[in-house]
């Protein structure tokens, strides 16, 4: 299977972020949010709904984000991927790629993905920020379903801002070796991990039972939970974000 979709959100006259492009085909099917909430922070709310069985082994999907000078866009999850293998042996691939213009913010929150058992997955996010923009995008990577030996997964992000690398990092998920290693996983079930460019950065690195919060070089931080089931990552990359100086707002 190959799908490609497509969302542009620009600021509008009244001060509130609205849909200019949304174009999708199954498995990547965007919903926007008709109704506004009582948060008044103008934002597009949008729903990436998963409306067929993918990633299968051999799917290409492909999802394009452009953010508009000033707009904001929330673009959520709805339910869990599952990484699903091939018959014939073939990869599945999955790219992300989001472009902000100055002054423009994007929250990128996805539900998890599930590698399952023989399954061989590559997923790839790249985000490119103006200046002045802001982003908070996360990943949960759940290795198998309950009892099973996960397949292999390799994901990588590449983040930069006003053509500044702020990070380059490349995951290699479910080689048994390598997982139960103290500097990999140290076998955990699951990790999730928030890469965030908001209005300020963490002055020192923050870590607790099985989280952390390490500020990057360049600027934005990265907070990153190790867990045996997803409930507890989140609880624990809660509390990486809410050592955040901008906590009261991500949160």
């Amino acid at each position: 299977m190959r799908a490609e979709a497509l969302l542009t959100v620009e600021l509008g006259a009244d001060g509130r972020s609205v849909l200019r492009d949304l174009r999708s085909q199954p498995p990547l099917t965007l919903l926007p949010q008709r109704r506004r909430t009582s948060r008044s922070d103008g934002a597009a709310v949008v729903h990436l709904v998963g409306s067929a069985t993918s990633p299968l082994g051999g799917d290409r999907v492909r999802l394009r984000v452009q953010v508009g000078r000033g707009a904001r866009l929330r673009l959520r999850g709805t339910a869990a991927t599952v990484a699903l293998p091939d018959p014939h042996g073939r990869p599945s691939s999955a790219a992300v790629e989001i472009d902000v213009a100055p002054g423009g913010t994007v929250e990128y929150l996805p539900e998890a993905t599930v590698v399952s058992a023989r399954a061989e997955h590559a997923a790839r996010l790249a985000v490119r920020l103006g200046a002045g923009a802001r982003m908070r995008c996360r990943e949960t990577l759940v290795l198998g379903r309950r009892g099973e030996r996960p397949g292999t997964l390799v994901s990588t992000t590449e983040l930069s801002r006003a053509g500044v690398p702020l990070l380059r990092q490349r995951l290699d998920l479910g080689d048994r070796w390598l997982d139960a290693t103290p500097p990999h996983r140290a076998g955990a079930r699951v990790l999730a991990t928030e890469t965030l460019v908001w209005d300020a950065d963490p002055r020192a690195a923050a870590g607790g039972d099985g989280w952390a919060l390490t500020p990057l070089a360049a600027g934005g931080a990265q907070a990153t939970a190790l867990a045996p089931d997803a409930v507890t990552a989140q609880r624990r990359l809660r509390l990486a974000v809410g050592a955040h100086p901008d906590a009261a707002d991500l949160l």
